[in-house]
């Protein structure tokens, strides 16, 4: 039987991993650095499974494929939270509220008192949101936890071995720039805190003309809040002016995030090619799955998806079609 090698242990080698070995194919995943961990840019994700608020900027497949990915994610043993997604604005950013509504769909438009009935804690701090219903979240950790289980129920190998001959997968992300030279990296900052005074049931987004900033709740008083995107494939630090402008959006959210702790600070680049949106190419002698910008945990299972098509079932025209080299 033939082996498929993948390169790279992250969103996106692992779900490759399971979509090949759920359809019988025997793989092995290199990656010298062991198992998923913050090494990974997926690791430092928010975990919003949000394909209609990612169209205010998307592509629509984007959108489309980001719409199963809920269901996928589910179907591997992570544990996903389908409470929608709520977007408000400041008062002085009314107007970002209309525009991200023009720009959207799938959302119903709340008044003041309907979002304090799904958000106690936003009770009398925004007149209007909108809500996205069939939006999801998941703990991204967890989740590539769950992925490797998975992947080793079907009989997934994983060595630390980075040598691989034969049928090589590349989802080395911004390692790949060697053999993918138009592909870029994208800075996010990100910001774990904790506090037992607050509590949100979803993902809420806090509109803001020039840094739009997310909080997704992760459970025993546990928020993940970010992101930036900076263009720079600088991995290894967070700047004070990124994380002091993630904690007084917080702050403009809610006040008790002013004594929230502050737990971990996490950073990393995303890889992207110049138009954001991923491919599946050749290059190098192997087959390159990649930039996955912003959208990892959305747009990861249906490249996987169209990779074990292409390679299982000589599926092209959907490889060319879908996602255009």
């Amino acid at each position: 039987m033939t082996v498929h090698h993948i390169l790279g242990a992250g969103v996106m080698g692992l779900c490759t991993a399971v979509e090949l070995a759920r359809r019988g194919a025997s793989v092995t995943v290199h990656d010298p650095l062991g198992l998923p961990g913050p090494h990974q840019c997926s690791w430092w994700a928010g975990g919003m499974l949000a394909p209609r608020c990612e169209g205010e900027t998307a592509e629509e497949i984007v959108v489309n494929e980001g719409l199963k990915a809920v269901d996928w994610w589910q179907a591997q043993g992570a544990e996903v939270t389908r409470n929608g997604t709520l977007v408000v604005a400041l008062g002085r950013d009314r107007a970002e509220l209309d525009r991200f509504a023009r720009r959207t769909t799938g959302h119903s438009l709340l008044s003041a008192e309907e979002v304090a009935e799904i958000e106690p804690l936003l009770a009398g701090r925004f007149s209007r949101g909108l809500f996205f219903a069939e939006e999801a979240h998941l703990d991204p950790q967890a989740a590539l936890a769950a992925l490797v289980v998975r992947a080793k129920e079907l009989g997934v190998r994983f060595t630390t071995d980075s040598a691989a001959e034969g049928n090589v997968i590349d989802c080395r992300g911004t390692a790949a720039r060697d053999i993918l030279p138009d592909l870029r990296g994208v800075k996010g900052e990100m910001l774990i805190l904790h506090s037992s005074e607050i509590t949100l049931s979803r993902p809420v987004r806090l509109l803001h003309p020039r840094i739009p900033v997310y909080i997704v709740p992760r459970g025993d008083g546990t928020f993940m809040l970010g992101a930036t995107m900076i263009e720079s494939a600088e991995r290894n630090r967070a700047s004070v002016r990124s994380v002091l402008e993630l904690l007084t959006a917080a702050y403009a959210l809610h006040p008790a995030f002013g004594e929230a702790e502050i737990v971990e600070i996490g950073h990393d680049a995303r890889p992207a090619f110049p138009d954001n949106l991923p491919r599946l190419r050749h290059a190098g002698g192997r087959l390159c799955l990649n930039g996955l910008y912003r959208h990892g945990y959305l747009m990861a299972p249906a490249l996987a998806r169209m990779a074990a098509d292409h390679l299982l079932e000589g599926r092209n025209a959907l490889l060319e079609e879908a996602l255009p080299a």
